[in-house]
């Protein structure tokens, strides 16, 4: 199966390259625009400096304390640019880490999302997850911490886990980059659409469905070309009061500020695929 790949380094003037630009992200010459996110504490920096080794930079989101990380590796002849988002619970935007993450993954389009989860505690970081897939479904799932579980007794069938949750999932230690090439051999076949996702979301009643339906063009016709109105609209019914300011403000249309990009130090470094 062969899907529509977005190349970010020929996409000056699309929409999504404007709004990554006010997000204070750069895409520089990467050709593909990769999100990591997950729950604090699932060794998610950890897969981060593994992938980026020391291509990366640090810096604040727009407008924002928090800090942002950044870097990028190789991996067949294509560049990555990775974007390490808070680490978060929810996409709810309870908390500013929140938000940031929540815009990104609505604006910046990223061609894939990896959420790194605790093999540990898996009930607790789906809720995440599940979240995520209802935003995108260029998803992969990495199971992280497979040595702590291991340790502890615990079997993680992750081949379950994907048919479950209609994603695929790669078991990692990051800490020792244990299954790393299978990550980022699966972040790309899945941009390259040669795996297909058809990820699991919850089925609503005909009654909230219909509702959605209603919503979903005065979203449009409020924020035209807002992607993800379908979201917007899930979200108004269970009565988020922040993505309704959001909307009504604009906020959602067109994200406030703009930062100029941070000069990204790039060294010398033993990519995955070998040296670049």
């Amino acid at each position: 199966m062969t899907a529509a790949v977005t190349d970010h380094s020929n996409c000056e003037t699309c929409p999504a390259h404007a709004q990554l630009e006010q997000m204070g992200v750069s895409l520089g010459k990467s050709d593909y625009l990769v999100a990591l996110a997950g729950n604090p504490n699932t060794g998610k920096s950890s897969v981060f400096n593994a992938l980026t080794g020391l291509r990366q930079h640090v810096g604040n989101w727009t407008g924002k304390t928090v800090m942002r990380a950044e870097g990028g590796y190789s991996f067949q002849d294509k560049r990555y640019k990775l974007v390490d988002l808070p680490g978060t619970y929810s996409l709810l935007s309870a908390s500013e880490d929140e938000e940031i993450s929540r815009n990104f993954l609505l604006f910046g389009r990223p061609d894939c999302t990896v959420v790194v989860v605790d093999a540990t505690a898996l009930e607790r970081n789906l809720n995440l997850v599940l979240q995520v897939l209802e935003i995108t479904s260029k998803v992969v799932v990495c199971v992280n911490l497979m040595d702590e579980a291991k340790r502890k007794g615990m079997k993680v069938d992750v081949r379950s886990l994907s048919r479950d949750l209609g994603v695929p999932t790669v078991p990692t230690v990051a800490r020792t980059k244990e299954g790393l090439r299978d990550l980022v051999q699966t972040v790309a076949a899945v941009i390259a659409g040669e795996i297909a996702t058809k990820p699991v979301r919850p089925q609503h009643p005909p009654e909230l469905e219909k509702a959605v339906d209603e919503l979903v063009p005065m979203i449009e016709t409020v924020a035209p070309g807002l992607p993800n109105a379908r979201w917007v609209a899930l979200r108004l019914l269970d009565g988020d009061h922040k993505v309704r300011q959001a909307l009504l403000s604009g906020e959602l249309s067109e994200l406030e500020g703009r930062q100029a990009a941070p000069v990204e130090t790039v060294s010398s470094v033993v990519a995955l695929q070998g040296r670049q």
